[in-house]
Formats: structure tokens, C-alpha cells, sequence
């Protein structure tokens, strides 16, 4: 277990057993990833009051939870969806969605590149284009690689299999790295979701010697 996972292991476990000071630390921890989570659900305008529902039901029912930190994450983002699912049908709207779901089962990514952006992706700068992903992208991508959940955590979030969720995420990231590449003002995003591999250039001979020349963005 990481350090930070520890830490949090040890202030939900002294939360649950009445400490005030723990569960701010819990709140501090966790509350920023969940509430940019709920913005992918309900956008901006409500996305505080919903992330505040779901806060009291955590405090409320946390002594019933039991697990480490991962699945305390996975824990406080059911819930958090499920106090934003409430919100969409009490306001009669429902999320975006791109294209059917059921196209994504039993289809794992051929590589888990929500992983491989996990330690480089800059939420600030990119929640606002996740926000613009297909509903199954964007909660995959937000869970996978903002809230830090594994597969398994983020399937059972919500409700899929855990292929169906890599997939999703593997999508959603490609989708994000298109709309990062197009929009100016995210170029310093452009670091943040992994580049395709480069194809292997023939080697150079002493018969034929080529210039190097300026890569393009149709190189990256």
C-alpha cells in the first residue's frame, strides 16, 4: 500500500470510530477527485450540491463501511453517482450518452492506457474536455484516472465489467487526446495522455543519408 493509501486507510478507520479531525482529513483526500467526478454527471451548476449530498450519506452510513482506502474511493463514487443519478430524474434530464454501451462488453483495450496516464493527467486542465466525452467515456476516464480506482473498483462503480470499463477508458482517452491536440489553450495537456508509438524508421546506410527535418503534429 502506497503512503498516501495508508494514510487514508488510517484516518477512515479513526473516522469511523468518532474522530472529527480524521474525517476532515478523509474529506481533504478524497472530495476534490469525487466532486469532479459529479461535474461529469450534472456539470458545474449543481455539481456542489450533489457532491454535499453524497458527503452526508458517507458520514452517515460510514460505519458500515469496511475496506482500505481503494475501495473507500469506490465506496464514496457509488455514491456519489447514485445521489447524481436522484438529481438527473428529480430535474427530468439525463446525461449525454455517445453511441450504445452493450457494444463495449466482453471488449477489453488491447492496453490499459488509463493506467498509463494516471500519474501525468492534470485534472485542472482537462475536466472541462472529459466533460465533453460520451457519457461511458467520461465516468471511465474520471474514475480510472482522476479518482485513481482499478478496473474492478471502477467497474463495480458502475455496474459493468471491468473490460467494458477499460475499453471505455481507452477510448475516452484517445477521444481526449484529439480534443487536447485541437484546442490551443489545453497545448500544455498534450503531455498528459500517452502518445501513440512511433512507427520504426528504415536505418540510414552510407548510400542514402537523409536530413533530419521538423517534426509535424501529424508526426506525434
Amino acid at each position: 500500500m502506497q503512503g498516501d493509501d495508508a494514510e487514508l486507510t488510517a484516518a477512515v478507520r479513526a473516522a469511523q470510530n468518532g474522530d472529527e479531525a480524521a474525517f476532515r482529513t478523509v474529506y481533504r483526500s478524497v472530495h476534490p477527485r469525487l466532486l469532479g467526478y459529479v461535474r461529469t454527471l450534472v456539470g458545474d451548476p449543481d455539481a456542489e450540491d450533489v457532491a454535499s449530498e453524497a458527503w452526508l450519506q458517507i458520514a452517515r452510513d460510514l460505519g458500515r463501511f469496511s475496506g482500505d482506502a481503494d475501495r473507500f474511493r469506490g465506496w464514496a463514487a457509488r455514491i456519489a453517482r447514485n445521489r447524481a443519478l436522484d438529481h438527473i430524474r428529480k430535474r427530468g434530464r439525463r446525461p449525454a450518452t455517445g453511441g450504445d454501451e452493450t457494444e463495449l462488453t466482453g471488449r477489453p483495450a488491447e492496453s490499459d492506457t488509463a493506467s498509463e496516464a494516471i500519474e501525468s493527467l492534470t485534472t485542472g486542465h482537462t475536466l472541462s474536455l472529459i466533460a465533453r466525452l460520451p457519457q461511458d467515456q467520461a465516468e471511465a476516464v474520471v474514475l480510472r484516472v482522476v479518482m485513481g480506482l482499478d478496473a474492478k473498483t471502477a467497474a463495480e462503480t458502475l455496474g459493468k465489467r471491468p473490460g467494458a470499463v477499460r475499453t471505455a477508458a481507452h477510448r475516452g482517452l484517445k477521444r481526449l487526446a484529439e480534443l487536447l491536440a485541437d484546442d490551443p489553450s489545453y497545448a500544455d495537456g498534450l503531455d498528459a495522455v500517452p502518445s501513440p508509438r512511433q512507427p520504426k524508421r528504415p536505418p540510414v546506410t552510407s548510400a542514402a543519408v537523409t536530413h533530419p527535418r521538423a517534426g509535424t503534429q501529424r508526426d506525434m
